[in-house]
């Protein structure tokens, strides 16, 4: 009786989800920034007609290359899928992902080590050189290397600008993390960052993209070594890219959310 009683309300209080609210100092910077990235979707879709890429990027640290001590067994009639409760730990690789908000593709990954200022800098390179002259906007969260001295030299040779940057600690737009943030934000760059608010990732629609990679491929894979598991990063990526990809429909535009 109990068990229709939950069916019929659709209740299941056998699970439960991690909720992180959003947590602002000023309630109206907030909303500024929450709108800022809702508006930055809203026209991604004809966006890359005027050449504009619209890209969702963050980075999934600790990937861990877990193999298991015997193969899976695989699901037979009235069985489920086994898979070996013990496994052995190779090592862990970072993977710094681009979703195209416009097409939902996946465009050049970097799976490796670290994930330093200098690699995200790199990898900010490595995906505007696909395509030098246009212009680009890369939605990503407040992290430090994100707002770094080489990521703002990275904007300032692309988009040959002649201005004194300053002394990153002491002077300039180099001086502090938000005087870099400032001026990597500026609407006038070829090349600016869109930010997403503190404890607010759900806006980040590549966080959507890693949930996926999750459940089709980390939960239940077996990796050999950290190179295996990059080699299988990468394959999931273009198997990704030609089969599944697609654009979010993101329907969020900024007011509050239901909890």
């Amino acid at each position: 009786m109990q068990g229709d009683f939950l069916k019929e309300a659709d209740l299941k209080p056998h699970l439960s989800r991690y909720w992180l609210n959003a947590k602002y100092d000023n309630p109206q910077t907030f909303n500024e920034q929450v709108v800022g990235v809702c508006d930055v979707y809203a026209m991604a879709p004809t966006a890359q007609e005027d050449g504009l890429h619209v890209i969702s990027t963050d980075e999934m640290t600790g990937i861990q290359a877990l193999e298991r001590l015997h193969p899976t067994k695989p699901m037979e009639r009235g069985k489920p899928e086994r898979r070996e409760f013990e496994y052995i730990r190779r090592g862990t690789q970072t993977l710094i992902a681009n979703f195209d908000v416009s097409t939902g593709r996946m465009i050049t990954p970097t799976v490796g080590d670290t994930r330093t200022e200098e690699d995200f800098a790199e990898h900010i390179k490595r995906t505007i050189e696909t395509d030098p002259q246009a212009r680009w906007i890369f939605v990503m969260d407040q992290l430090n290397t994100h707002k770094s001295e080489a990521l703002v030299r990275l904007v300032a040779d692309q988009c040959a600008l002649k201005e004194d940057l300053g002394i990153k600690g002491k002077s300039g737009i180099l001086q502090s993390m938000e005087t870099r943030a400032a001026f990597l934000q500026d609407k006038n760059h070829r090349i600016r960052f869109v930010y997403t608010p503190k404890h607010a990732s759900w806006l980040n629609q590549v966080e959507i993209w890693f949930s996926i990679l999750m459940r089709k491929l980390l939960r239940r894979g077996s990796f050999t070594s950290k190179e295996n598991l990059r080699e299988r990063i990468l394959a999931f990526i273009d198997y990704f890219n030609s089969t599944m990809a697609k654009a979010f429909k993101w329907t969020y535009a900024g007011r509050p959310l239901a909890c």
